[in-house]
């Protein structure tokens, strides 16, 4: 009986929290004859210009970020629930190459490589103050017109923090795949869905293939730069984003690298400390390899960066009145949703209102910007120059909205 109630929440509901539901494929190698599939990590700046620590008060609490782009329009990209800054990577890389922005991507608190006194405190408020914060450290009082866009939880703690009315120069607010009536109704299956999930790993390689074989990032390039920012090392304590070689081959076509840390002082960024190449060997594995998490006596792998089970008494704040908050918002909206039966009936009335716009790209996860970001960067890219958000590049072309 249970089974098949989280067959059909499986079918039905997207997943608030940003882990889509567990896979019902195997972790066995496919049968057949093929390309030996890649899941060596990826360093960061393959993708971003640079890597910050904010420091956001006087309690020490910094977050980090990742930035790409130097004019236009500023794209503050906000994860889903237990991911990272790091699953905008791809997505950064292809919006620049089509429209004139800046990116800043957030690990968000609990998330990553950011740190505060309470990473546990994951509240809408707290989150959207956070985002405030960070955006004001780095730009100052006067920002550039700001694009909020948000993921699943991060989408709904974008829409918290636009409501807020703190950064003056917000333009548009894009949410991905979050709904606040289907969001509502799965949060009772979300502890199932989170106590599912392997709670070690051998290596970094093999979490970014289970990553990629259950389902939860349907994307391998993807999946190999952000699964570490997923995960803390064992040994060190540390997120696992300290243990991804930078090499030259992983560099931008701007040939850009990590930068050396400088002095920091309160309200200063500092770039992320270059570190040191070294050679990694992806573990070899038999011929149909089955998962399984080692005992609980292991302490040479690595474990989830944040325990999301004990934070399920913030999740409903983070989705009550949604809808009516979002449709409220004077500024150009944009839903991007991975299936249509992901809207509520508050919304379904505010489109065919044209209070805002909406897109549906079906043929991806709940993961849409690390699944298909190429499509998610079109998306956007039109919406803005729609807009009047931005300027085009020689790449851009224009694609039709759904509705």
């Amino acid at each position: 009986m249970e089974a098949s109630a989280l067959k059909k929440v499986r079918n039905k509901l997207v997943t608030p929290l940003g882990i889509p539901p567990p896979s019902s494929r195997s972790f066995a190698r496919p049968g057949g004859i093929g390309k030996k599939k890649d899941y060596t990590p990826v360093h960061w700046s393959r993708y971003f210009t640079s890597s910050e620590k904010v420091i956001v008060n006087e309690d020490g609490d910094s977050f980090q970020v990742y930035r790409r782009g130097s004019s236009g329009p500023l794209l503050v990209l906000l994860h889903g629930g237990g991911f990272s800054a790091l699953s905008w990577a791809l997505f950064a890389e292809c919006i620049e190459g089509l429209i004139s922005c800046q990116v800043l991507a957030i690990d968000m608190r609990g998330h990553g490589d950011s740190k505060t006194h309470n990473d546990e405190n994951l509240s809408a408020e707290t989150q959207a103050e956070d985002v405030v914060s960070v955006v004001k450290h780095v730009f100052g009082s006067d920002p550039p017109p700001i694009v909020l866009i948000g993921h699943s939880m991060g989408g709904a703690i974008a829409v918290h923090a636009t409501a807020t009315e703190q950064l003056p120069t917000i333009a548009g607010l894009i949410v991905i795949d979050v709904v606040e009536g289907t969001a509502m109704e799965a949060l009772a299956s979300m502890q199932s869905f989170l106590r599912s999930r392997p709670k070690h790993f051998h290596s970094l390689e093999q979490a970014i293939e289970w990553s990629v074989r259950s389902g939860q990032i349907r994307n391998g390039d993807s999946a190999r730069v952000s699964m570490p920012g997923q995960l803390t090392s064992d040994v060190t304590g540390q997120c696992a984003t300290s243990e991804v070689s930078a090499t030259p081959t992983l560099s931008s076509p701007g040939g850009f690298t990590p930068q050396a840390v400088s002095s920091m002082k309160h309200g200063e960024c500092i770039n992320e400390e270059d570190e040191q190449e070294k050679t990694e060997t992806p573990p070899a594995f038999p011929t149909e390899p089955t998962f399984s998490p080692p005992s609980s006596k292991d302490k040479t792998g690595y474990r989830w960066r944040i325990d999301l089970t004990k934070t399920e008494h913030q999740w409903p704040g983070w989705f009550h009145g949604l809808s009516s908050t979002f449709l409220a918002i004077p500024v150009a909206k944009l839903l991007l949703l991975a299936g249509i039966d992901r809207l509520d009936k508050e919304l379904t009335i505010g489109q065919m209102q044209g209070k805002f716009q909406m897109q549906v790209l079906p043929q991806c996860g709940h993961a849409v910007h690390e699944d298909v970001p190429e499509k998610v960067a079109e998306v956007v890219a039109t919406f803005l120059v729609r807009n009047r958000l931005t300027s085009p590049s020689d790449k851009f072309t224009w694609i039709m909205p759904a509705c």
